[in-house]
């Protein structure tokens, strides 16, 4: 291990370590949460998606940082998808079980509000598996627009602003990596089991799904690596 990895490595555990020393801290972070669930998301994502792309970064370069790379500009547009995430989170939470019910699943709406029972895992399975399957697609593959256009101006906070060349972009778009791991592999394999157990948690356990974050980040970074071979 490399002294940059130690350092990367302790910056992360005391990153995360006052929610574990401090019941305080933790509660804050629950209560605050609740009360203002879109900055919590946007600042989740901004933080950790960007720490998974960096990760990413390592194991593509062997360095966490590299000219270009444009860390601040990455933030800022996973702090907008944290909220585009959180917006389809609660969409999919609430009208998953009420589209079940429609279909005639008796206690759909109620199960999620219950212990564990098959019916819960049902609901949670078909909230994880909608959401990942509509939105989802679409998120990633703006994200990917995004990180293009990042490069392309040379990961500069003013370049971000730029209008992005979408025409160009889309058409460039490595979409046989797009379709053949981001698809087909992380969705179906990752993130919908994924998904599936963080719904069945209780709200306030589900802060599991803040450091899906990070795995998000690390994955769409090694489908970049896999796009520049």
């Amino acid at each position: 291990m490399k002294k940059q990895d130690i350092i990367f490595a302790l910056g992360f555990i005391l990153l995360f370590l006052p929610f574990f020393l401090s019941q305080s801290v933790f509660d804050f972070y629950i209560d605050f949460n609740k009360a203002h669930g879109m900055i919590t998301s946007f600042v989740k994502f901004a933080i950790l998606a960007t720490i998974g792309e960096v990760i990413g970064l390592r194991l593509r370069t062997g360095n966490f940082y590299q000219k270009g790379f444009g860390i601040l500009p990455r933030a800022i547009v996973w702090g907008f998808l944290g909220l585009t995430i959180k917006l389809a989170f609660v969409i999919f939470a609430k009208g998953t079980p009420i589209f079940l019910a429609y279909l005639g699943v008796e206690g759909a709406i109620e199960a999620m509000q219950g212990p564990f029972t098959m019916n819960k895992l049902l609901v949670a399975f078909s909230i994880s598996a909608f959401m990942n399957l509509i939105y989802a697609p679409v998120m990633m593959t703006l994200h990917k627009i995004t990180d293009m256009h990042i490069v392309n101006n040379g990961g500069t906070l003013a370049g971000l602003f730029k209008p992005i060349q979408m025409t160009n972009i889309f058409v460039n778009l490595n979409w046989g990596v797009q379709w053949n791991f981001v698809f087909k592999k992380t969705i179906p394999f990752f993130w919908i089991p994924a998904h599936t157990f963080t719904f069945l948690l209780p709200p306030d356990y589900q802060v599991l799904f803040a450091a899906l974050g990070i795995v998000l980040g690390v994955l769409l970074a090694i489908a970049s690596l896999k796009s520049s071979k």
